[in-house]
């Protein structure tokens, strides 16, 4: 293995599918395990959802809302346990694997064993005894690749559906048409009770040997090598599977190697993806077709094609994700060990190097069609826990925290393509629960439906009204990075502020504005039920979002919604000096939570600072001191980190980090797990990691630069290039030996303050395109 990060590797297969090396380009996932004898390739898809009849709508509530408003203000504390439609939960739609391509070989040698992935291009491998098995998902043609080449490759190439958990209702058809190169596999799956289904094509070409059909699939005798290029697509009714077939016939063609007959049987007889559960349907029109059971026309044209199909993907892959390197000078000899070895080693430099670079090739590689779910894209289970979804109250922001920062554009786009494609369910929930225009965003979705209908008394989601806030804010700093303000997300802050205008009603004793019903996620008072009266972070989130509506709409509009920011309550302080999760006097904090919802004018918003506000600042850092870790979720950890470096608490981000790094939450294949003991397969850890690495070395808005705000001590030294800021700067850092050099690299003229350890450090004025050098005492 190169004594580098941009990689990981181990000595023996995976055995648990969550140890499974990982590749994915934001549509298509693979999960590899890498074994020599039964070499499984898990697919994934965005897409793959299981139906569970139509999807709900919103609680038809408005009518009810100005009653539950009187009883909250007059002092009724469980009022909010009542305002539901009756309905019992209802989980969003859970995702699910497609299949996995299945290669078991008649024998193997076992020496010299390694699995490894290349976090820069993409591919995982394995090689043993002159076997080797190389799977990448190519970002340019949307296809999975394998490769596989050994001498005398022998056994039995299939798809097969029998993954964990799988629903015997499932409706299973398959077929194997014989072509001169080798042959097509289609997997056809109907979901019980269902007109939706999903089907799966591969298209294998050999490198010499012969084919035939087999037992469960292809049956493969004395191959030199054999590609695979595999496709999954969801659809309602009968899909046309020799188009699919056709589709990659014609990438082969492009990249080379040619199709010959292929496509032409894949669209004829050998189209048999719903005749039943019978392997080789269609083989006998191939056959007469003059095919038989020869296939080294492949020749050296798998190889070929391989090498043009990476090339393709990698420059791709590779431009996004070298955007940005994290160096914290690790020995080499670490640097050099097995994934295995260095988590076993949590204060190792060269860990932390490597789960940076994990988290940005895991975080890119899921975000593409959607950003990443709570697995990212990947399982190999159909019983995914919290159905594998897109939590949104907390988990799918702090995965996406990076994005900006760290150079991922793509990861944020990925973000917006969700929350455009929800945008008309947004709008229903705000009409039917507070019969109010504009958009409330759900807490929970499954990347089709944005209808906020998953809640219980003890969570009541249909009340957070600051979804839709949370969600925008990723997208408006990278709006900030670029200097480029999308006019979809400029029409979607009016629809927010509209929202705040039609909610905003009620004013208490003091004359300034009520936010009730209020939700905190996913907590409660010690003292009242779970909807209550103004949450910090519906206050935080009201305030944020009228103010950025105003200013991206100067004019009637934004001087309207402007004031009635001004309008809105003042964060408030308990006796203990923390500053309370709901503003609303004599409601009692519960302190032992993993959710940190209370502090979001910390991060990720920059309303709460050192600088401006120290006083709340000091509140919000003792909140942080009392707020436990309850049941010690990664995402808590995580989240307290990232709070503690906004407000330059550097030991706090150390204990956290400990935390993360001593409690076995990462999986062999660098994913993460939800709980310690790597309990629950989640990237929460995995995607977060990036976004605290660079916040304690990097923060920024508009027109504020902070360096160093909460370097570790035993950060000695180190090199981080190619950090973006919100005033549209890049700026590489050196550190060591008790000095920092920053280079900020403008693409825009900008004038901002600058923040060091030392201080205040005065003004910047940068001007486009000259590089601004700085150095600064580390002490």
């Amino acid at each position: 293995m190169p004594e580098h990060p941009h990689g990981t590797w181990e000595t023996t297969p995976a055995t648990r599918w969550e140890d499974g090396f990982l590749s994915g380009n934001g549509r298509h996932g693979a999960l590899t395990f890498g074994d020599p004898h039964d070499d499984r390739v898990v697919v994934t898809h965005h897409a793959l959802v299981r139906p569970d009849g139509p999807h709900p709508g919103p609680p038809a509530l408005a009518a009810r809302l100005a009653t539950l408003q009187d009883q909250l203000l007059a002092g009724d504390v469980t009022a909010a346990d009542r305002f539901t439609d009756g309905r019992p939960l209802q989980w969003v739609r859970a995702f699910h694997p497609a299949f996995q391509v299945r290669f078991v070989r008649d024998g193997i040698v076992w020496r010299g064993y390694r699995r490894a992935v290349d976090f820069a291009t993409g591919v995982a491998e394995a090689q043993c005894g002159g076997w080797r098995s190389r799977v990448f998902v190519s970002r340019a043609d949307d296809v999975v690749v394998q490769y596989v080449t050994g001498p005398g490759l022998d056994g039995e190439l299939s798809l097969d559906h029998r993954l964990a958990g799988v629903p015997g209702g499932l409706g299973v058809g398959r077929s194997v048409v014989l072509t001169p190169q080798g042959a097509q596999l289609t997997l056809r799956c109907r979901y019980p009770d269902s007109d939706l289904a999903y089907t799966g094509v591969t298209l294998a070409v050999l490198h010499g040997g012969r084919a035939s059909v087999g037992t469960t699939g292809l049956r493969v005798a004395d191959a030199a090598g054999l590609l695979l290029l595999t496709r999954v697509r969801r659809h309602l009714g009968e899909l046309d599977a020799g188009t699919e077939v056709a589709n990659l016939a014609r990438l082969l063609a492009r990249t080379g190697a040619g199709a010959g007959g292929g496509a032409g049987a894949g669209t004829g007889g050998g189209a048999g993806a719903g005749a039943g559960d019978r392997t080789g349907a269609g083989a006998g029109d191939a056959a007469r077709a003059g095919v038989g059971d020869r296939a080294g026309d492949g020749g050296d044209r798998a190889a070929d094609t391989y090498r043009e199909l990476l090339a393709r993907h990698e420059a791709e892959h590779r431009a996004a994700y070298e955007r940005v390197a994290f160096d914290l000078d690790a020995p080499r000899p670490e640097r050099g060990l097995t994934g295995t070895e260095l988590l076993s080693r949590p204060r190792s430099q060269a860990l932390l190097e490597r789960l940076f670079a994990a988290g940005r090739y895991h975080l890119l590689s899921a975000s593409g069609a959607l950003p990443p779910r709570l697995t990212g894209l990947w399982t190999a289970e159909w019983d995914t826990a919290w159905s594998g979804a897109f939590t949104t109250d907390a988990n799918l922001n702090l995965q996406t925290a990076s994005a900006a920062t760290c150079a991922l554009p793509e990861v944020t786009e990925a973000l917006g393509a969700l929350v455009q494609g929800q945008l008309a369910d947004w709008r229903d929930n705000a009409r039917d629960v507070f019969g109010a225009r504009g958009i409330v965003a759900p807490a929970h979705t499954d990347g089709e439906s944005g209808h906020a209908y998953h809640f219980q008394r003890a969570w009541p989601m249909h009340l957070w009204t600051a979804g839709a806030d949370w969600l925008l804010t990723p997208l408006l700093e990278q709006a900030a990075t670029t200097g480029e303000r999308p006019a979809w997300l400029a029409a979607a802050l009016a629809e927010l502020a509209l929202f705040y205008e039609d909610f905003l009603t009620r004013t208490g004793p003091d004359g300034r504005l009520v936010i009730v019903p209020s939700y905190s996620p996913e907590n409660r008072p010690g003292n009242a039920g779970w909807g209550t009266l103004n949450a910090a972070m519906d206050i935080t989130a009201a305030r944020h979002a009228l103010r950025t509506a105003a200013a991206w709409h100067p004019g009637p509009d934004g001087i309207r919604w402007s004031a009635l920011a001004d309008r809105l309550p003042d964060h408030r302080v308990n006796a203990d000096g923390a500053l309370a999760e709901w503003a609303w006097p004599d409601l009692d904090d519960r302190y032992d939570h993993r959710h940190l919802s209370h502090l979001y004018a910390v991060w990720p918003h920059h309303e709460i600072n050192p600088y401006d506000t120290p006083g709340l600042a000091k509140a919000a850092h003792r909140a942080l001191e009392l707020r436990g870790a309850e049941n010690h979720s990664a995402h808590g950890h995580l989240h307290h980190a990232l709070i503690a470096a906004r407000l330059r608490d550097a030991p706090s981000v150390g204990q956290a980090l400990r935390r993360v790094l001593t409690g076995d939450y990462f999986h062999r294949s660098l994913m993460s797990a939800h709980y310690p003991g790597r309990d629950v397969y989640n990237a929460d850890a995995a995607h977060t990691l990036p976004a605290l690495l660079t916040e304690v070395l990097l923060q920024s808005t508009e027109d504020r630069l902070v360096l160093l705000p909460a370097l570790p001590a035993d950060w000695r030294r180190g090199t981080v290039r190619g950090l973006r800021t919100r005033f549209g700067a890049r700026v590489d850092l050196t550190w060591g030996g008790g000095s920092c050099t920053a280079v900020v690299r403008p693409d825009r003229d900008a004038h901002v303050s600058l923040q060091t350890p030392a201080g205040g450090d005065g003004r910047l004025r940068l001007t486009a395109g000259e590089d601004r050098e700085l150095t600064l005492s580390t002490r």
